[in-house]
Parts: C-alpha cells; sequence; structure tokens
C-alpha cells in the first residue's frame, strides 16, 4: 500500500503500515506547497536580518550567540553532527521507520520553514528501505528527541551510519549511493527542523498501543482459559454485575471471558453445583476489573496520541502571519506521562496472570489437577520451572513500572533544566509489552496443559483452538520434555494474530 502524507498529516495505520508493513510513501502536492509557503517566511525573515532563534543564533544555551549569515548554513550541518551523540545497540528498524514517517509528517504540516526537499529525502530513505542507525541512548524527550533524530537527519547529509539487513553496521555515504540517492545540503533552520521533535517518543508509543491492544485482547483468552482449567464459576462474568459498575473496559473484559468460556463440557461438568466455587479467588474472579482497567488507560493513552499526531511539534515554528515563535512544544510530558501510565497498567495484567498460572500448577488449590499438572509429579516437575520464569518476569515489570517521566535531570548549562525522559518512559513501556507477551504465554501453556487434564471433558471452543495451537510444540501430558521450545511456540501464538482470529470465527468477534 501507499501512505500518501497531506497537510493534515498521517494517522496510526499509517504509521503502522510504513513502520511494519514497508508501505511506501508519497507526499501530497498539497503538501509540497504548504512547505513552500512556510519556506518563504523564513527566507524573508533571514533576509531581513532579524534575530530568530535557530535561524541567526545557536541552540540551547548558546541561543544569544549571533551566527553571521555565511555560516548558517554551516551551523546546521554542525548542529546535525554534534546532536547525534546517541550510544549503544541500535533501535529496532520498525522504531526508526516510525520516527522518520512522524518527523516528515511534522514538516508537512507547513509550519517548520523548510524546504519540501528535506520531506522527500526522508521519504526517499523509507522508499529504499534504507535504516539510520539510531543508539538506544541519548534522547530526554526535550528538546524532543534529539539525539535519535539527528541519527536519522546525519544519514541525508550522506554521514553517520545505517543498520544493514544483517543488524551490522554500515555507512550512510555507501547506502545512499546503492540507492542512487544524493546527499542533502542543508539550508537556515533546516538542521534544527529535522531534530526537534517527539517523532521516536510518539513513534514507540504508537506501536506500543497496536501491541497492548492485542494483548490485552489475548489476557481475556488466557484467563478465560485457566478458569475453565482449574473449574471456576462463570457466574462474576455476568453482564448485570459489570453494568452496575460501568467501567467500559471492564465490561468488554467480563463479555469476552463469558463469551470464552460457552459449550465447554468441563463449565458445564459443574455450573449447577451450587456447593461449588461459592467465591473464586481474585485472579479468577477479578480478571475483568484488572484486564479492564488496562483497557480504559489504553484508551487515554490512544487520546494522547491521536492530540500528538496532529500537534506541530517544533521550535521555533512559524506562524501563517509571518511570525516565528519560540515554543515549548517539544516537551514530551504527556507522552512520557501516558507511557508510564501504560507500562504500570499492561506490567499488572501480567502480575495477575501469573498468579492463575500459580494457582493452575498448586495441587492444593487447582480443584484435582496433578501437582504442576504432571501426570507423573516427582520424577517429573511438569510446569514448575515456567512459573519460576514468569515471577522472575513480573518482578522485572514491576521494576519497569516505575515512572520514568518523574526523572529529570538538567542539560544544556540549565537553559533545558526540566526535561520529560518520554523516551525512557515509550522505550521501557515496549519492554513491559514484550514481557507481557511472555507472561500470557506461560499461562496459555499452562491453561492448554490443564484443560488436557480435564480430559474426556470437552473445553470450550476456544480451549480446542488452544491445544491445537500448541499441541505441536508442547504434545500432551506426559513425561518431561525440553520446555523452551513450548514456551517459545506460546509466546509466537500469543504475539500471532492466528488463535484470535480462530477463536473468533466459532465464538463470535472479541470486544
Amino acid at each position: 500500500m501507499n501512505v500518501i502524507v497531506q497537510p493534515t498529516g498521517v494517522t496510526p495505520a499509517d504509521v503502522l503500515a510504513v513502520a511494519r508493513g514497508d508501505a511506501r510513501v508519497e507526499i501530497a502536492p498539497e503538501t509540497v506547497a504548504a512547505m513552500a509557503t512556510s519556506r518563504a517566511i523564513v527566507d524573508t525573515i533571514e533576509a531581513s536580518g532579524k534575530p530568530v532563534y535557530g535561524v541567526s543564533t545557536g541552540f540551547g544555551a548558546l541561543a544569544n550567540t549571533s551566527i553571521a549569515p555565511e555560516r548558517r548554513a554551516e551551523l546546521q550541518h554542525a548542529l546535525i553532527r554534534s546532536h547525534a551523540a546517541g550510544i549503544g545497540a541500535p533501535m529496532p528498524r520498525e522504531v526508526v521507520r516510525a520516527m522518520m514517517l512522524l518527523r516528515l509528517r511534522s514538516l508537512a504540516l507547513g509550519r517548520s520553514g523548510v524546504r519540501p526537499v528535506l520531506a522527500q529525502g526522508l521519504a526517499d530513505l523509507l522508499n529504499h528501505d534504507i535504516t539510520p542507525w539510531v543508539p538506544e541512548h541519548g534522547s530526554l524527550g526535550a528538546s524532543g528527541d534529539l539525539a535519535p533524530l539527528a541519527h536519522c537527519a546525519i544519514v541525508l547529509l550522506g554521514e553517520g551510519w545505517v543498520l544493514g539487513k544483517d543488524g551490522a553496521r554500515t555507512a550512510a555515504a555507501e547506502a545512499l549511493h546503492a540507492a542512487g540517492l544524493r546527499p542533502l545540503e542543508l539550508a537556515a533552520k533546516e538542521g534544527l527542523a529535522l531534530i526537534n521533535g517527539t517523532d521516536g517518543m510518539l513513534g514507540m508509543l504508537l506501536l506500543a498501543i497496536d501491541d497492548a491492544a492485542h494483548l490485552f485482547a489475548m489476557a481475556d483468552v488466557t484467563a478465560a482459559l485457566a478458569i475453565e482449567a482449574m473449574l471456576g464459576s462463570e457466574r462474576p462474568f455476568l453482564p448485570e454485575l459489570h453494568e452496575i459498575r460501568p467501567h467500559p473496559g471492564q465490561t468488554a473484559s467480563a463479555a469476552n471471558i463469558r463469551k470464552l468460556l460457552q459449550d465447554s463440557t468441563i463449565m458445564d461438568s459443574h455450573r449447577d453445583d451450587l456447593a461449588h466455587a461459592v467465591q473464586d479467588a481474585y485472579s479468577m474472579r477479578c480478571a475483568p476489573q484488572v484486564a479492564g482497567a488496562a483497557r480504559d488507560t489504553l484508551d487515554f493513552v490512544r487520546t494522547v496520541a491521536a492530540r500528538e499526531l496532529v500537534s506541530v511539534v517544533d521550535n521555533p515554528v512559524v506562524l501563517p502571519d509571518g511570525r516565528v515563535e519560540s515554543t515549548g512544544n517539544f516537551h514530551g510530558a504527556p507522552l512520557g506521562f501516558a507511557a508510564d501510565f501504560l507500562a504500570i497498567a499492561a506490567a499488572e495484567v501480567g502480575a495477575i496472570a501469573e498468579r492463575r498460572v500459580d494457582r493452575l500448577l498448586d495441587v492444593t488449590r487447582n480443584r484435582d489437577l496433578p501437582p504442576f499438572l504432571s501426570p507423573d509429579a516427582g520424577v517429573n516437575s511438569g510446569l514448575m520451572i515456567a512459573q519460576y520464569t514468569a515471577a522472575g518476569i513480573v518482578a522485572e515489570n514491576r521494576r519497569l513500572a516505575s515512572p520514568a517521566s518523574v526523572d529529570s535531570l538538567p542539560t544544556s548549562g540549565m537553559q533545558e533544566d526540566h526535561v520529560s525522559m518520554g523516551w525512557a518512559a515509550t522505550k521501557k513501556l515496549r519492554t513491559v509489552l514484550d514481557n507481557l507477551t511472555s507472561l500470557l504465554a506461560v499461562e496459555l501453556l499452562s491453561a492448554v496443559r490443564g484443560l488436557q487434564l480435564r480430559s474426556p471433558l470437552v473445553p470450550s471452543p476456544a480451549g480446542r483452538a488452544a491445544i491445537t495451537a500448541l499441541e505441536g510444540a508442547a504434545g500432551r501430558p506426559g513425561p518431561d520434555l525440553f520446555l523452551a521450545p513450548a514456551l517459545e511456540a506460546a509466546r509466537e501464538v500469543v504475539a500471532g494474530r492466528g488463535l484470535r482470529a480462530e477463536i473468533e470465527s466459532a465464538t463470535g468477534a472479541l470486544l
């Protein structure tokens, strides 16, 4: 597919299509016109000799240093070289591609005062699959993602590094030459406009939103399968019980779990037994309250990201009436706060899943299943150590849930004396979600093993689909096998969309 960048920007779906789907990027003629109009204002101001930050002055603590006209292009090139100062492992390709598209989007809004050739340069990198090498450390989230964006911008100059298909680092000049692209020469303000934005933070947040939406739905699936395997009650998920506490996410999660527990002879075996499970444990009964709160948190984060996606994030900005004004719009606090909030929610979705795993494996609490879900416990340990793995991941997620956005450190000679740490917040959010994938994988494998052990009772359609998805790697209950491949297979099932599609074909769409 093609993504056409309009003067109004791009959509979250556009970002995902470019970052993960390798969509081709085109720039609308209207966008080119808007950028040209904005650039004409900058050219007029520069010719007037009026001092303007980043056009005729230095940057940050050097904002009061006047730059002679003949050195202003040099200033922009020097800015990119000095700010491409990151260190560490390269950021993933999808993050860098999202970041470049979002910087292109920001320039396309026609408030940055740059020539259209800069936007086309970013589009060319994306369309020729040239991914700048962007180190993981360097951004404080104000003034935007300076160092990461500078590592993208320096490639446009034919300098710096790119990330090879094999993960190796190669010279940008070689990559441009191989693609038939020429390095760009920057004009006044253009270097600053390439790096003064929240695009890295926003890119990671948009990717995380997509991942979290899928994982929160899969958390309902794994919770339902675990509850079914433990002979839990479906009564706590009745709609009338959630109508009296009308949090939207809770209502949706409860509806999903109840739907997933239908058409199961395992559930039928005790559904009308009034003496059975007067009250299930919190990790079973309160699953919608936790996963639902996470869904509501995700809705808030979506709202923040949507606002940022239509925002002009640059400094200074060119206003339609010809003024060039300094702003603080590059400050990443809105994104940092949102990412920290979502990390807390995702960590708790994983924590409650681990509690269900522990209950499934405990012979004193799993309602007649064997210890650690092994038919021959003693010689065999079953899934004992899989729960250790889950517990360790929960502990790491608790550390990662500590907010980054409260940890400002002053920089640039106290000119930038409060920063957002939004890059760190969104980066660790992605780690929390990756960990959540692993935790749900452990729960999925444990629930499948529990459902298999309930034979000859027949599980729900969701349970049957999960057993089919994992049986090739996990086998049937029996002697211990090398467990890591089964866990990796479960991770792939959780991360992928196939199991959910299979379940929905039988149950109807999940919310």
